[in-house]
């Protein structure tokens, strides 16, 4: 049997229920105001952060000395929408309001965090400007817009099939090649990145990438086996390889010229001359066209000049060979003899121009110089200054130098001449006066005039 409420208590529970409902018509108009004004006063979305320093007078040699690189840009990843989430509000009911109940959706969240650098290493630029970066801990090719910083990428598992991506080369048609040490191949893609292609003859795995557009030829390091891999960059068949074999029990043991101890990294001059990083050994090792060893040059230190696990390197329109080091990291220029030019880079820092883990290091046909670091993940971008460049400056500083200096003299001559004139107008001109005699001395006679015979 069912018990029926008492009628006092039934009620109370009616004036109750209509008392609450009359505080919640009031309470409505107040809140949504408070809503509206709250949207009003919210603060503008975050902007990006930005440098505290003038980057525009970020070079190196430091002034007065002439410029030969300059500080540019730097690039992380795919840009960050900073605007809130715009999504649809869930209703609330009556009891949620009473309860003082706050609604998710006037938080302000950041939209789908896009893709960022983790672990950039090889980079590449192709005939368009665009350029690649093979970012190990993501999986993935960032291809990134100079200009207005876009990026795109070439996917794991989306547009290939990647283990450890390494270095980039891309040919003189945009074909990318790609190298992967865990797949144990070097993966060829189409200008539409559509892969086309692998190589797999002799490598084990495969590191840094050059290719000598001249010549035909793709170069590829492989750093277990300590040797360089020589393909036809068109059939893709094996043609040579430079450095000795070694079993896998003395690996990363020789220090012979012309021989590697775990090298990373090759790049090509203009003559098809070859530079390959022979890292552990601290040096860098130059060969012909052919093979042939030519010469070496770096020792290991913790100064500029010296070497300490040297990775990336790059060749300037000029010949300068450009080495980054990854635990000094530091930018360090030399010339063919291996004299040190100049060095970027002096502390291990997240600072324009600082580096932390640097590994990778291009530069292309417009001289932009590109390098790419572990911490914090990012790509930087230089300006070389080429010789040529310099050498105009140098010249124009010269004439600078002669025309302040002939003006200065100008403007002194010209103040010296009205000095001058009213010196002259005020001084007496000079009167010739009877020698002086002494007191007491008797006068000096005439000589006495000759009387002709």
């Amino acid at each position: 049997m069912i018990a029926l409420p008492h009628k006092s208590n039934l009620n109370a529970r009616v004036l109750a229920a209509l008392v609450l409902l009359l505080a919640m018509c009031l309470a409505a108009p107040v809140s949504m105001y408070a809503d509206k004004k709250k949207k009003a006063d919210a603060p503008a979305p975050a902007e990006p952060p930005k440098l505290d320093i003038d980057t525009s007078k970020l070079v190196w040699p430091n002034p007065p000395n002439i410029a030969r690189v300059r500080w540019v840009s730097y690039y992380a990843g795919m840009k960050i929408d900073r605007t809130p989430v715009a999504a649809a509000k869930k209703k609330q009911s009556w009891m949620d309001r009473v309860a003082g109940a706050k609604q998710e959706d006037n938080v302000d969240k950041l939209k789908t965090f896009p893709w960022q650098l983790l672990g950039p290493y090889g980079i590449a630029i192709d005939s368009k400007g665009l350029v690649y970066v093979a970012d190990q801990k993501v999986g993935a090719i960032f291809i990134f817009d100079t200009e207005t910083h876009d990026a795109t990428l070439i996917k794991n598992g989306t547009d290939a099939h990647f283990g450890w991506i390494n270095g980039l080369a891309i040919d003189d048609s945009d074909r990318l090649f790609v190298s992967d040490g865990k797949m144990h191949r070097i993966l060829i893609f189409s200008p539409t990145h559509q892969v086309e292609g692998q190589i797999v003859e002799g490598l084990v795995d495969p590191v840094g990438l050059a290719i000598d557009t001249e010549n035909r030829l793709l170069y590829a390091v492989d750093e277990q086996l300590d040797q360089v891999f020589v393909y036809d960059a068109d059939s893709l068949k094996l043609l040579r390889k430079i450095g000795t074999a070694v079993p896998p029990a003395k690996k990363h043991s020789l220090i012979t010229p012309g021989d590697f101890a775990a090298p990373t990294n090759v790049a090509v001059d203009s003559d098809g001359n070859v530079y390959v990083t022979d890292t552990l050994n601290s040096r860098v090792e130059i060969f012909d066209a052919d093979g042939k060893f030519i010469s070496t040059f770096g020792k290991a230190g913790d100064g500029p000049g010296y070497f300490f696990r040297p990775k990336g390197i790059a060749i300037d329109g000029d010949g300068h060979i450009w080495v980054a080091d990854q635990y000094q990291d530091r930018v360090q220029v030399f010339n063919r003899e291996g004299e040190l030019l100049t060095y970027i880079g002096d502390t291990h820092a997240n600072g324009p121009g600082q580096f932390k883990a640097l590994v990778g290091i291009a530069i292309d046909k417009q001289n932009r110089v590109f390098t790419t670091e572990q911490y914090p993940g990012r790509m930087q971008m230089f300006r070389y200054i080429t010789d040529a460049e310099a050498e105009a400056e140098k010249t124009r500083r010269a004439a600078e130098l002669t025309k302040t200096a002939d003006a200065r003299k100008q403007s002194t001559d010209s103040a010296q001449k009205p000095a001058d004139a009213a010196t002259q107008k005020a001084t007496p001109s000079p009167v010739t006066a009877a020698p002086a005699q002494k007191a007491g001395a008797a006068p000096v006679a005439k000589p006495a005039a000759t009387t002709p015979n």
